[in-house]
């Protein structure tokens, strides 16, 4: 598919024992041969692929490092191209160097992702798995390094794939009889295939709800930590890292921006914002934070509201919770100072005095009580047991999920139009809709700006 040969540093330009600078293309080897040569200063014969061989890089007869060189032959790469690797010491003004003198012998510098990208359009992977290696490489968890990998192994593509094949078998025989009538026949034939039309939607329906699991999976649970001034929410967030974060002070109003981090427990990752305390204040600054903490809330995927225990709740609270409820905010309400109270089953707080089930924990920031019940708590909220246990094939992509939503339409078009009585022919239009949507989620049917834009958001030697 391509005639030029890319370079590349394939390993993060940061100080490593080893860094590696990836060659893929046509010329790979005769690139490799300008400059490799063995101790003896000899050159390197690469005739038998899958080897390591061991030498020196030489730059206007120069030696600029001592290496290690792994030559594959295609097809059989990653890109299903040649491909040249050389390891060399990992500092990052030598893999520049090296990247350097690869270009200098013949290769083209790599755009992000191109890697990936001829190893698409070469046919070694679909662009489901193409989307999985940039996945696996950005995993927080192990929840998202098993999604990725099982997608990079092809369990959203091979299903996409019998999909797609239920649609065109139904496709084929309907067109088929109306291009030959007398060996093809239809009456009734929407009757015949309601079944399996329903049964597809079904399945793509079961597909679009492992979306909100596989979301969280891929990218964290977006977690806002909301509360009065003083109430103990940069003390929570500290305790929740278990590290001096942020700025904990008795005076109130201490937070005036957004404080950002994210921490993994178990097989989960929450993206945390402490957020400025929430009161009505005539401080310009103190204003534009309590609207940002508001703007963080509503869109959070958790709000953790945080409440000073040992006093009475006020009307300020009550118009926070509020808020949360009017916007439909899923919400924990977390008791702080929970260790001032003179007894630990005395509830101080009655949340307003209403008669409403809310979610409250007792936790105290000082004494770390509560800290490991209310991640668990998390944890639990947010992991899908039927789903992992029974291995069902997850989907972690928006864009993934927005065509199978698009399919299922498209196969609802179908069912209405045989419920309608209409004729076969208006069948083909909406099942090669959905088939042609299934096609976007790996590839076969292919947008070019959909393709540049998915591999751009690559790394550059990927």
């Amino acid at each position: 598919m391509t005639n030029d040969t890319i370079a590349a540093i394939a390993t993060g330009l940061t100080t490593s024992g080893i860094g590696i600078v990836r060659i893929s293309g046509p010329e790979s080897y005769e690139i490799i041969n300008r400059i490799f040569v063995n101790k003896n200063g000899g050159s390197v014969i690469l005739n038998k692929p899958n080897r390591i061989h061991y030498g020196f890089i030489n730059v206007s007869r120069e030696t600029l490092d001592e290496v290690l060189v792994m030559n594959m032959r295609a097809p059989h790469s990653f890109t299903g191209e040649d491909t040249i690797e050389i390891d060399c010491h990992g500092g990052p003004l030598m893999m520049k160097r090296m990247l350097e003198a690869v270009i200098d012998a013949g290769a083209r510098l790599a755009e992000p992702g191109e890697f990936t990208k001829r190893a698409f359009l070469n046919g070694r992977i679909d662009l489901a798995q193409a989307e999985a290696v940039i996945d696996v490489i950005n995993s927080t968890n192990d929840s998202s390094i098993k999604a990725s990998v099982a997608q990079l192994k092809g369990s959203v593509s091979n299903k996409v794939r019998e999909l797609r094949e239920e649609l065109i078998h139904a496709t084929a025989f309907i067109e088929a009889a109306l291009d030959d009538p007398e060996h093809y026949e239809l009456d009734n034939y929407g009757d015949e295939i309601m079944p399996k039309l329903t049964s597809l939607h079904k399945s793509i329906e079961e597909l679009v709800k492992t979306y909100k699991y596989g979301r969280f999976v891929r990218e964290g649970i977006n977690t806002c930590i909301l509360g009065k001034p003083n109430a103990g929410k940069s003390s929570l967030l500290n305790a929740i890292l278990g590290e001096e974060r942020a700025i904990v002070t008795d005076v109130a109003g201490t937070t005036r921006d957004a404080i950002k981090e994210t921490v993994t427990y178990k097989n989960i990752t929450l993206n945390i914002v402490d957020t400025a305390g929430v009161r009505e204040t005539e401080d310009k600054v103190e204003r534009i934070g309590v609207e940002i903490a508001y703007k963080e809330a509503i869109g959070a995927d958790l709000v953790l509201y945080v409440i000073d225990s040992t006093i009475p709740m006020d009307e300020s609270d009550k118009r926070i919770i509020e808020f949360l409820e009017a916007n439909g905010l899923k919400t924990l309400y977390l008791l702080n100072k929970t260790d001032l109270l003179r007894s630990k089953n005395e509830d101080v707080v009655d949340l307003c005095g209403e008669n409403v089930s809310r979610e409250t924990l007792k936790i105290s920031t000082v004494t770390g009580e509560g800290i490991s019940e209310l991640l668990e708590k998390i944890h639990d909220m947010y992991t899908d047991g039927s789903i992992t246990e029974n291995n069902q094939v997850v989907i972690t992509s928006e864009r993934h999920v927005e065509s199978l939503r698009k399919a299922d339409k498209s196969i609802c078009n179908v069912i209405e139009s045989i419920e309608a009585g209409l004729p076969e022919d208006f069948f083909t239009i909406d099942l090669m809709d959905a088939y042609k949507e299934l096609g976007l989620i790996i590839g076969e049917e292919t947008e070019e700006d959909l393709v540049n834009r998915i591999f751009s958001e690559f790394c550059m030697g990927k």
